[in-house]
């Protein structure tokens, strides 16, 4: 099955009427998602204002938030709006934990979308320093789910 222009057409209404950041769809070997970029306004606020209107008071905690995502290591982020998993089932292990060694390419956890269970993988090797994400949280497109260092 081809993706036509006009049923693009269509889920990209269906992408904005409904408040959606993105829509994944298969079908046998054919693939298609559409993500809707999101303007948040209440993060940039929060950092311009906290050294503008503190900056005596909170000159010593800007050091330490700009060193903090340094000394974490590098962030793994969802791809797509979801559910965030830890393992591939309830009763399972998790895939990661705080400490754990990983590789390129390894299964770190799930993100569940429109009922589609995503394996998040791994794009560097190293040491899982923080899970950000507790299971079964919803998250964002874009939002850290993990640190690797």
């Amino acid at each position: 099955m081809k993706f036509e222009t006009d049923y693009i057409e269509k889920l990209a209404k269906v992408l904005s009427e409904n408040g959606l950041t993105e829509i994944s769809l298969e079908d046998g070997e054919q693939a298609i998602t559409l993500r809707k970029d999101v303007i948040v306004t209440s993060a940039p606020q929060a950092v311009v204002s906290t050294p503008v209107a503190a900056a005596p008071a909170s000159a010593p905690t800007a050091p330490a938030a700009d060193n903090t995502p340094a000394k974490k290591g590098t962030p793994i982020t969802s791809p797509m709006v979801g559910t965030f998993y830890k393992s591939p089932s309830p009763d399972a292990d998790p895939f990661v934990t705080e400490g754990s060694a990983i590789k390129q390419g390894d299964v770190v956890c799930i993100v569940e979308a429109m009922k589609m269970m995503n394996e998040i993988k791994a794009e560097i090797s190293g040491k899982v320093v923080e899970v950000c994400v507790e299971d079964g949280q919803p998250v964002e497109f874009g939002q850290v789910l993990m640190y690797v260092e």
